[in-house]
């Protein structure tokens, strides 16, 4: 499937889990970090899957409010959502990742709310590269 591409952003990573990612453009500078549960030594700094699961939560806000502009429920002002990002060996070989996103949307039924979280599933970015691939659970909470 094509894409009619109209952003792009590019960053550049090194050391892998224990190093240093950057966009080129410079608005994003992290100092990376594994995570203890991963064999690392944890502390300052953040690893790929929170950044993963910050990219997600507001991608999916951001797919929320696309279905809202097409004659969706109005997103709330104090919309959220969590996303909670695991990673973890697969019984194929290799690892894996684990998804899930709890949406919070304040005023909104809870039949309105599931049907947005639900079509916004279907257009979001992340949704559409995960589909098929990875386990992605969604909670109206």
């Amino acid at each position: 499937m094509s894409v009619n591409v109209l952003y792009k952003t590019s960053a550049k990573a090194t050391g892998g889990r224990d190093g240093h990612a950057a966009t080129l453009d410079g608005a994003l500078d992290v100092k990376l970090t594994t995570p203890k549960e991963l064999g690392g030594g944890g502390g300052a700094g953040n690893n790929p899957e929170q950044l993963f699961a910050a990219g997600y939560a507001a991608c999916f806000i951001g797919a929320m409010k696309f279905v809202s502009s097409q004659g969706g429920p109005k997103v709330p002002a104090d919309a959220s959502v969590t996303s909670t990002v695991g990673i973890g060996p697969r019984s194929a070989g290799g690892f894996g990742l684990d998804i899930d996103l709890a949406v919070s949307l304040p005023g909104l039924s809870r039949a309105d709310a599931e049907a947005l979280v639900e079509k916004a599933h279907q257009v979001c970015p992340y949704s559409n590269a995960t589909r098929g691939n990875v386990d992605v659970r969604l909670t109206v909470v």
